[in-house]
């Protein structure tokens, strides 16, 4: 029997809700539950932020045989990332996602969107220099978004845990989370716009990690707004000498957090100050008498009229019969 097209009927006699009509079909063959990648689509058109990545980056293929650009794979990466996929693996189910399909300006019927091989690779592509030219891409990104210079401006530098599920790179275990994972610095101005990101083992930073990392990120401001009045907030993990030098030498406002030393953090909570009546009978006790009864006994000895031998030393009385050696 020859195959035929056939329309898949409606189920008709719902009543209307609201005033108005209830459809039920059975057509759903393309489906989505991501429709706010639309807007986000919109977002993306109007900042161009993924062809900006794209533009650091030395594509090494072949330009006859390249299927998908370096900003088509960023931006969909860009928008899995977004939509709550934040693993590489989901990107072999979602290239035949409508919505995201829509969202990379492709129409639902036309081909499939890129593997996770090919993000995986895009991802490991991008060598020192090049990540380098993204953050400085993304430092002028951020100054491009103010329509005026500010006369100061707020950030906010913290490192999050992120749990790793497998043998990543930089994967290192906490002890803290109890977990493997990586811990990325990310900074924040005082408006919560992303400014910056540094991924690194998941670990305390070091001063002179943070410094050579903040050396960059200030120039790379400053040389954009060379008048423009820098506040730095962070909590205990960037509270170091180094950082503090730097902040100084640079001439930037800081704000940290001091960690209590866990001695004190321990100890504070029950020890409590003797009152000045037990303290002074303390002292008494460990001088073998009161204060006034030993003021009373010197001034005895003193008016005597004893020879200066008798007469009280630093350390007590010196007996007369004692001679000197």
């Amino acid at each position: 029997m020859p195959a035929t097209v056939e329309t898949t009927p409606c189920l008709p006699g719902l009543s209307p809700v609201a005033g108005k009509p209830v459809l039920a079909r059975f057509d759903g063959e393309m489906l989505s539950s991501d429709g706010g990648l639309l807007a986000l689509r919109e977002v993306e058109k109007r900042l161009g932020i993924a062809a900006q990545l794209a533009a650091c980056i030395d594509d090494p293929r072949t330009p006859e045989g390249v299927q998908h650009g370096l900003d088509e794979i960023i931006r969909f990466r860009m928008l899995m990332i977004a939509a709550g996929y934040e693993d590489g693996n989901d990107a072999d189910w979602l290239r035949n996602d409508p919505m995201f399909k829509l969202a990379m300006e492709r129409l639902p019927e036309a081909g499939d969107l890129c593997s996770q091989a090919t993000v995986s690779r895009t991802e490991n592509l991008p060598g020192p220099r090049a990540l380098l030219r993204m953050g400085l891409a993304m430092v002028e990104h951020y100054c491009a978004s103010f329509r005026t210079i500010p006369n100061r401006i707020v950030l906010d530098i913290d490192d999050t845990f992120d749990a790793a599920h497998g043998a990543q790179q930089l994967c290192l275990f906490n002890a803290h989370h109890n977990e493997y994972g990586s811990q990325p610095i990310v900074v924040f101005d005082g408006d919560r716009r992303m400014l910056a990101a540094v991924l690194r083992p998941a670990c305390r930073p070091k001063g002179a990690q943070i410094v050579k990392w903040l050396r960059r990120l200030i120039d790379a401001i400053r040389g954009h707004w060379p008048r423009t009045a820098i506040m730095l907030r962070g909590d205990s993990h960037f509270c170091t000498p180094a950082v503090l030098r730097f902040c100084r030498a640079r001439r930037l406002d800081y704000i940290f957090g001091v960690a209590r030393p866990r001695r004190c953090a321990n100890t504070s909570s029950r020890w409590r100050p003797a009152p000045r009546r037990a303290r002074n009978r303390l002292r008494e006790r460990k001088s073998g008498g009161s204060k006034s009864s030993m003021m009373a006994q010197q001034a005895g000895t003193a008016s005597s009229g004893s020879s200066p031998a008798s007469r009280p030393g630093r350390w007590g009385a010196i007996p007369a019969s004692s001679s000197p050696a």
